[in-house]
């Protein structure tokens, strides 16, 4: 069974850094796309940004430029660096395993998901 556990969540100010990580393990890595989902308090899960298989990757327009999503396919593991962090990224951050090696925006083509990690930003 495949397993995705996301690590590197915190507390951070505004205009700040982080840097998410997520593990697989359980399954075949290198051929699947990746994809980072956020929910924010009070609010739907929604996109953050994706990466092929390839390492192609796609964002979000509210956090391009400032977010980049990269891929470790020896340490199956993908990674989230967040930069110039906003309150509005304040959510818990998912990791996802896509059905396929594309780079998907759409929840329902991600199989399997981690637990999440939480981001709060202050002001």
């Amino acid at each position: 069974q495949v397993q995705l556990v996301e690590s590197g969540g915190g507390l951070v100010q505004a205009g700040g850094s982080l840097r998410l990580s997520c593990a697989a393990s359980g399954g075949v890595f290198n051929v699947y796309g990746m994809g980072w989902f956020r929910q924010p308090p009070g609010k739907e899960r929604e996109f953050v940004g994706s990466i092929s298989w390839t390492g192609g990757a796609y964002y979000a327009d509210s956090v391009k430029g400032r977010f980049t999503i990269s891929r470790d396919n020896v340490k199956s593991t993908v990674y989230l660096q967040m930069n110039s962090l906003k309150p509005d990224d304040t959510a818990v951050y998912y990791c996802a395993r896509a059905r396929r090696g594309a780079p998907e925006r759409s929840s329902t083509e991600y199989v399997f998901w981690g637990q999440g990690t939480q981001v709060t930003v202050s002001s």
